[in-house]
């Protein structure tokens, strides 16, 4: 694209070539980087959020089942729902659902609970005894995960119409700079809003200070919804047809190369094992450890401010590490930077769970944490590397679908066995873990550039 007469290599205008950043992916990557900020400061909190409303590990495992359940199922209708009503109203109206979402979880204390009984609970069905219940009573609070089902939107909903508008926005040949400058947005925003988080909660008790997160949240994402919605130009939107049949996703699947069959299988069962405890990591910090720390200037930090610090240390190593470690996998191989990741994955929960209630302790395990993030583009170039020309796209979606699915019930089978042991919770997905790495360490397959062409 020419630059604008009396513009010519101005620094806004090299600032947008080198970074393809073209009005509506500019647009895209602000209204990103306001809702992953929103997302980021509440998202990994809502566990702890739940415990202090009276929740217990068996009705956190299923907040993070019912979210595995959501990010599964979302993407393909909201992708459908985009190609029909195009990408301005569809991202506008995700949005604003996922503004109300911040919001209902505002409110939570107004929507009441739910509560299943324990084991012992007897009903009396049709003349015959029915035991019912969990290990323990399971206080559900309604607005927590009617909160979820919109304000998961604009991520995962969102996902289509993101990718359409980077395509329409960018020449063909820039796509990747044009994805990798909303990434850029995105991970900026994984860093800054736990530490966002954390300094309200520097301030304030938890549960005041949370709210306080939640309504800056809802503030952020209604800002991005109103900006996006007058700054993009829907132009160039065009709509698509309709969803042609579920053999369309099961041909798909049929299809996938035999190649990514070990990386699909040990990626699943290490998404598994870190399903089973995700939730449970901001618990286990400010609960079962409770290990705050003193930083200079600032001052004390409760554990819910330090777990925020913990975050941003986790995705300050990942950024840093993320492209020196890429450049590496082009003389070593892919393989062993994704086995590198997988095995950050896996060993994780044993060490958290076992850590000593030390602030050092706990920020060099979650430097550590951040290394699994050094094989991302290295996973995703096994992926999709082995794909026909033409078919990428079927082949990403058909692995991620398959994966997303089987990884649904991760945390409520961890958050039953956390109900009666966490160790023993925490172990069992590092065991999982291992068989992962192990599997695709045996049969993982290096990317061969010949199979591509």
């Amino acid at each position: 694209m020419d630059a604008p007469a009396g513009d010519n290599g101005g620094i806004t205008t090299t600032f947008r070539r080198v970074f393809a950043l073209e009005r509506d992916v500019l647009v895209l990557s602000v209204a990103m980087f306001a809702f992953s900020l929103g997302f980021q400061m509440t998202s990994r909190y809502v566990p702890r959020y739940m415990s202090v409303l009276g929740s217990g590990a068996v009705a956190i495992g299923l907040f993070g089942t019912f979210g595995n359940l959501i990010g599964a199922v979302y993407p393909y209708p909201g992708g459908a729902v985009s190609d029909r009503i195009g990408s301005r109203v569809a991202l506008t109206l995700f949005g604003l659902a996922s503004t109300a979402g911040f919001v209902i979880w505002l409110f939570a204390d107004a929507f009441g609970t739910v509560v299943v009984p324990p084991i012992g609970t007897t009903v009396d069905l049709l003349g015959r005894e029915l035991v019912l219940g969990w290990l323990e009573p399971a206080s559900i609070p309604v607005a927590i995960f009617l909160g979820l089902l919109f304000a998961q939107a604009w991520k995962s909903f969102g996902l289509g119409a993101t990718f359409a508008i980077v395509k329409q926005a960018v020449e063909p040949d820039r796509l990747a700079t044009g994805f990798a400058s909303t990434e850029t947005f995105r991970r900026t925003a994984f860093l800054l809003g736990p530490l966002l988080a954390a300094a309200i909660l520097t301030l304030f008790a938890f549960e005041t200070g949370f709210r306080i997160v939640l309504a800056v949240a809802a503030a952020f994402g209604l800002g991005a919804t109103l900006a996006q919605h007058v700054l993009y130009d829907a132009s160039e939107d065009r709509l698509g047809k309709s969803f042609e049949g579920v053999s369309t996703v099961l041909g798909d699947l049929r299809a996938m190369p035999a190649e990514l069959r070990p990386l699909l299988a040990a990626d699943t069962l290490i998404r598994f094992s870190n399903g089973m405890v995700y939730v449970f990591f901001v618990i286990v910090v400010t609960e079962f450890l409770a290990v705050g720390a003193r930083v200079p200037v600032v001052g004390a930090l409760s554990p819910d401010a330090y777990f925020g610090v913990l975050l941003a240390i986790e995705m300050f190593v990942a950024l840093a590490i993320m492209v020196p470690v890429s450049r590496l996998s082009r003389r070593i191989g892919l393989k062993p930077v994704v086995a590198l990741g997988f095995a950050v994955y896996a060993v994780f929960p044993v060490a958290l769970i076992y850590a000593p209630p030390n602030a050092a302790a706990l920020a060099l395990l979650f430097a550590f944490s951040g290394v699994r993030f050094a094989g991302l583009p290295a996973h995703k170039a096994l992926i999709v590397g082995p794909a026909k020309a033409g078919a990428s796209g079927r082949v990403t979606g058909s692995y991620y679908l398959v994966r997303n699915v089987v990884v649904i019930p991760s945390a409520a089978i961890g958050g039953a066995i956390y109900a009666a042991s966490p160790k023993t919770a925490f172990v069992g997905a590092s065991a999982i873990g291992i068989v992962g790495v192990a599997l695709f360490l045996v049969a993982g397959r290096e990317f061969d550039a010949a199979i591509a062409r």
